[in-house]
């Protein structure tokens, strides 16, 4: 990857962070609920202390983002990786006798992953050298490794025992923490740096706030679709502009993305027959976006706008729930994984990109954090209203034309976000 190649030394050992946290991370998460329930955990309590792990996480995004912007991305890691320590801890003190360790346990855990996650992402976006859209494209690889090779990890060490996986967990954060936090990650400044100024006039002493587009006498803090007001003046119609509809689209696509959890291992084994079915859609998915995540952002759309890539994407859900109208068994849910995988490889990324841009100067973290918000949002909204249309439709295909209808709402949406790349001050 010459994405690779050409990181900073500290790009390179975040991303190998992100890589390693996310092996750990997927050897634990897909057999919690097998453990808790080993343990004696009725099926209720089990199901409402793996939904509290999520909760933890995405509830605590937007306060993250703040803390971010706040103390800085390094203190931030640092609090992220002691939290996911005593969690992972404290998780192997609890069990059906012991809840007190094991709730805090998982609230540990999910809020220390939600500051690991805006923290490291928002140093990568803010690294000199590389743009945003690179590092985000990168960051997806390597997450969607962990994703693919962390429960097949967990399902061998597993045998073992639980608390060798929570061990394993422990030791790579610990790892990982010293290392990162004692380095030199700092040297990012928590927003975008004044490395990250294009144009003529762009160098060491140049202003961060400068656009691309600023000439001799511009104001360097004003947004380029602010210049009917005052000289740096960024009005509140300037963010609600670029921020209404970007959090739409938020919400939007986690709503139609968690389907994949919700409608669609149901209508797999009801259009397969086959309980194994949801597992092939899954590992190709994982398999498609480690390996063309990089290469389709960086080279083949290295040119798009991230407006274009978020239309490109709903489109392609669009195709992507159209191919499961007919019912037609194998062919169509293997005919849905390639544009499902087109889908998250534009739209997650772009969505991120988009909200970098959007940012003020030195709120980088908020930005990242308010589109983590509207995820969860849109994951709360998406699995609640899915359950019903799956009461409501009755395995039909009329729940996947209304799929193909928000779809087609979110590309249109796409349209109300500004062309040009925005940035306030």
């Amino acid at each position: 990857m010459n994405g690779w190649r050409g990181a900073s030394p500290t790009a390179r050992l975040l991303l190998v962070a992100v890589l390693l946290t996310g092996l750990t991370t997927f050897m634990f998460l897909p057999l919690l609920a097998i453990e808790l329930t080993a343990q004696g955990i009725p099926a209720g309590r089990t199901g409402f202390l793996v939904g509290l792990l999520a909760f933890s996480s995405q509830a605590f995004s937007l306060l993250s983002g703040l803390l971010v912007d706040r103390l800085g991305p390094r203190r931030v890691m640092a609090a992220g990786f002691l939290l996911r320590i005593a969690g992972y801890v404290l998780l192997g003190l609890g069990g059906a006798g012991r809840p007190a360790p094991l709730v805090a346990g998982i609230v540990a855990v999910g809020v220390g992953g939600s500051m690991l996650g805006l923290s490291t992402k928002t140093l990568l976006v803010s690294q000199e050298g590389s743009d945003p859209r690179t590092m985000l494209a990168l960051r997806s690889t390597f997450v969607n490794i962990g994703v693919v090779v962390g429960p097949a990890l967990g399902a061998l060490v597993y045998p073992l025992g639980f608390r060798y996986i929570l061990a394993a967990c422990v030791l790579s954060h610990l790892v990982l923490g010293i290392g990162l936090v004692s380095g030199r990650t700092a040297a990012a400044v928590p927003g975008r740096t004044a490395a990250k100024a294009t144009g003529p006039g762009a160098g060491p002493d140049a202003d961060p706030g400068a656009g691309p587009d600023a000439g001799p006498g511009a104001d360097p803090g004003a947004a380029p679709d602010a210049a009917a007001g005052r000289p740096g003046e960024v009005t509140r119609w300037t963010l609600l502009r670029h921020w209404a509809p970007l959090a739409a689209l938020g919400v939007a696509y986690w709503a139609i993305y968690s389907q994949l959890n919700v409608l669609l291992p149901i209508a797999a084994n009801e259009l397969t027959g086959s309980t194994a079915a949801i597992s092939v859609v899954f590992t190709a998915n994982g398999l498609l976006v480690v390996l063309f995540q990089y290469t389709l952002l960086s080279r083949v759309f290295r040119r798009a706008t991230a407006r274009t890539l978020l239309a490109l994407g709903f489109l392609a859900f669009a195709c992507a729930y159209a191919v499961l109208i007919p019912l037609a068994g194998w062919y169509s849910l293997l005919a849905f994984v390639l544009p499902v995988t087109l889908a998250e490889m534009l739209i997650g990324p772009s969505l991120d990109e988009q909200a970098v841009n959007a940012a003020a100067l030195r709120r980088t973290g908020l930005a990242l954090g308010t589109m983590s918000a509207a995820g969860a949002l849109g994951s709360l909204l998406g699995s609640s209203l899915g359950g019903q249309l799956l009461q409501a439709t009755r395995g039909g295909s009329r729940a996947w034309v209304l799929l193909v209808g928000c779809s087609l709402a979110a590309a249109a949406i796409c349209l109300l976000l500004p062309k040009v790349r925005t940035r306030h001050a």
